[in-house]
């Protein structure tokens, strides 16, 4: 019997689950892998050889492809895995063979203020500490293949001041790059969220001189921001990887040619890092269907998505698989649609965009909650005005997944506090807004809370789509980003710092970097640029304040606002509440 979830925090809720969770090998049977095609982990995690599954199953069909994303969160998050894992449960109880794809969670939420992302209540992943905490090591290889790209730009800079031409030739066998010590695109990562890191000075003399490095400014940023990351977000397989390895632009010369990893002769050393990363790993939710995880980018630093590979594992082993996409419709959905459905070529058959009364409330006038402190007493009250206020970001969402040719089906993610008269207002308006609307309370009640959400699902992926894609990548730079300002953000154009004029007008006379798709960077907390505007915000524009180039994903990426590629730590941490029982080993607190 399942813990009630009103009573027990998630830990415990995952603790208990843990002792009569199915093994590995049986969870692969479920998902209909062979023995072969499983790499077992432990007894309860393992890896997938996916270019096996994919060659066994080429000639089958795909099943129904499921994207899940949200209303403009909280800063709590809005339930995105919670309801994706309660799809799958209440998928499951309608006897449909079915699997998810999710992301990995990172170190830096984990420990500091959303915790993990296995979901929550009685619709979580499963076993929650191995997930929360390393899991099959993927980020830790991100992690050594990206630092190692800045071990070779370092030293080169280092070895190139050291030695004329001649000496540099004949102890590296590489003729001189002449590196820009001042554009230097890379810089290290960790998989924290560390505010002191995100500007630093290297290389500082200390009692060898001049080897201990080139002196320079430097920066950090958290792993999930990493082009690596998203190169394993979006490569096909091996080969397709160490091709993108190699196009990572790491600086340019004195002369303006970038710098890649190719030209430093490392991107093979990188590669090998990545081979095991390659598979995607699996587990269940609480109630035993397979779980798929790959890749773990944030989606308002970097693409927000699951891995291509893992969708195409889940589409060929299933016949329905949701796979998920990070915070909002405005940022997950939108890289989702013009990114990752560009470059695998699959198309969605259904659109699921989540919103709880909690976020509906803060956009409609309510206190904003703090992480870390009580929520304010209004979440707990009935409003049904609020609500309706709030709904305006619910039908701008529901609006742009429209714009990509799919019908969406809204999933309210109730709480036991919602009223009556709060969800059917919330029916309501998403119904006149052309929506599907499902109730779903799968967190307190698990599949069973959520087969009105599955049958609306279910039949969602009958209808027609009319996929089409927002932008060509032929246009001009400056013209695409004006159109995902105004049509998916709401903006009424687009500002560019000299610094963005700069790089775009490079890029743009690039014939091969200037048709690459656009990653924008941009808080989640708002459609803005602004995260304190809720709502739909009116009468902005569109801040870019930078441009960087990821060659290898292939991807643009504008910068708006203030937003940064490392997240910093809050006051009240969530690490605080992590603690080991000495005499069990297990871990206590990891939500």
């Amino acid at each position: 019997m399942a813990l009630d979830p009103t009573k027990h925090k998630d830990w415990e809720i995952a603790e208990e689950a843990e002792t009569r969770m199915l093994t590995i090998y049986q969870v692969a049977e479920k998902l209909g892998l062979t023995k072969e095609e499983l790499l077992p982990q432990g007894h309860y995690i393992g890896k997938i050889d996916f270019q096996a599954v994919l060659k066994r199953l080429k000639d089958k069909p795909n099943g129904k492809y499921i994207d899940v994303t949200a209303i403009t969160p909280t800063p709590l998050g809005e339930g995105k895995s919670t309801s994706s894992m309660g799809l799958v449960q209440g998928l499951g109880k309608r006897g449909k063979n079915v699997c998810a794809a999710i992301r990995q969670p990172s170190g830096g939420p984990t420990m500091n203020i959303k915790g993990s992302a296995a979901g929550g209540g009685l619709a979580q992943c499963i076993p929650l500490t191995p997930f929360s905490l390393g899991f099959t090591g993927d980020i830790n290889a991100i992690m050594n293949a990206h630092n190692l790209a800045m071990v070779a730009l370092t030293s080169r800079l280092q070895h190139e001041r050291n030695y004329d031409d001649e000496q540099l030739e004949r102890l590296s066998g590489m003729k001189r790059i002449d590196i820009d010590p001042t554009r230097v695109e890379m810089g290290f990562i960790i998989d924290f969220c560390c505010q002191a890191l995100r500007n630093i000075i290297i290389g500082i003399d200390g009692v060898n001189g001049k080897s201990d490095g080139f002196m320079m400014k430097s920066k950090f940023g958290i792993a999930v921001s990493s082009e690596v990351m998203a190169i394993l977000s979006v490569s096909r397989d091996l080969k397709d990887m160490r091709e993108r390895m190699g196009k990572i632009v790491v600086a340019y010369t004195k002369k303006g040619k970038p710098v890649t990893t190719e030209d430093l002769e490392v991107a093979g050393a990188m590669t090998a890092w990545m081979v095991d990363a390659l598979n995607p790993s699996l587990m269940q939710t609480l109630e035993g269907q397979p779980v798929i995880v790959h890749a773990g980018p944030f989606a308002n630093i970097a693409i927000g998505q699951s891995s291509i590979i893992a969708d195409r594992v889940g589409l060929k082993l299933a016949d329905y698989h949701v796979t998920e996409s990070g915070f909002g419709a405005d940022i997950g959905f939108e890289k989702f649609w013009n990114i990752k459905c560009r470059y695998s070529g699959l198309i969605p058959d259904c659109a699921v965009v989540v919103a709880t009364i909690r976020a509906l409330k803060c956009h409609g006038g309510a206190p904003v909650p703090v992480p870390g402190k009580p929520m304010p007493v209004e979440y707990s009250t009935e409003n049904v005005e609020w609500v309706a206020k709030g709904c305006a970001n619910l039908i701008h969402h529901i609006n742009t997944v429209r714009k990509a040719g799919i019908s969406p089906v809204v999933c309210i993610n109730a709480f036991y506090t919602d009223t009556d008269a709060e969800i059917a207002k919330v029916r309501e308006l998403a119904e006149a807004a052309g929506a599907k609307v499902a109730l779903s309370r799968h967190w307190e009640h698990g599949g069973e809370g959520a087969l009105e959400f599955a049958d609306a699902v279910i039949e969602a992926c009958e209808e027609k789509t009319e996929f089409k894609l927002l932008y060509e990548l032929d246009e001009p730079i400056k013209d695409r980003i004006e159109k995902i300002a105004k049509e998916v953000y709401g903006a009424d154009g687009v500002d560019y710092s000299a610094a963005a004029n700069t790089a775009i007008e490079r890029i743009q006379k690039d014939p091969e970097l200037s048709k690459l798709a656009l990653c924008m960077v941009k808080t989640h907390l708002s459609l803005s640029d602004n995260p304190t505007l809720k709502g739909v915000p009116k009468g902005w524009r569109l801040s870019i304040r930078e441009v960087l180039t990821y060659g290898g994903a292939g991807f643009i990426v504008p910068v708006a606002g203030a937003i940064s590629l490392m997240p910093g730590t809050s006051s009240n941490p969530a690490f605080k509440r992590v603690d080991v029982d000495v005499e069990t080993g297990k871990v206590k607190g990891v939500f």
